[in-house]
């Protein structure tokens, strides 16, 4: 398995995100995850502490199919709230580097009215290169 995450100087700097990402091997899709616990339960009162459950969620779906953090490609990440996503961007950092590191997968980030778990703030879904 190969990754390079490519930048080009004539795109904008990227921060938390690459613009793209190439690799060879298996391919992994991985589904949405939102912050629930293993009771099928949302935990988390705030998109922070939200966010840090469903990337756990997603990365222990990636770790079963055989992936590690680093083989994440592609993230889509759907929020209820973009202004107060963005206000705590620097916190859900912390949280990418804290559990993955700091490769960057090409992302996303989309607004949405609401997620399939009505107290869910944000949800994770991904693409990943093992």
């Amino acid at each position: 398995m190969t990754l390079e995450r490519v930048n080009p100087p004539s795109l904008a700097a990227p921060s938390g995100f690459s613009h793209a990402v190439v690799g060879t091997g298996k391919v992994v899709v991985l589904a949405g995850q939102t912050a629930l616990d293993a009771d099928g339960r949302v935990v988390g009162t705030d998109v922070v502490q939200q966010f840090e459950q469903s990337l756990a969620n997603l990365l222990a779906a990636l770790e079963a199919a055989g992936g590690r953090p680093d083989q994440l490609a592609g993230l889509t990440i759907y929020s209820v709230d973009l202004a107060d996503y963005r206000e705590h961007a620097r916190d859900i950092g912390r949280v990418w580097r804290r559990l993955v590191g700091t490769d960057y997968p090409a992302s996303a980030g989309i607004g949405i009215s609401r997620l399939w778990d009505e107290e869910a703030l944000v949800e994770l879904q991904g693409i990943a290169i093992i």
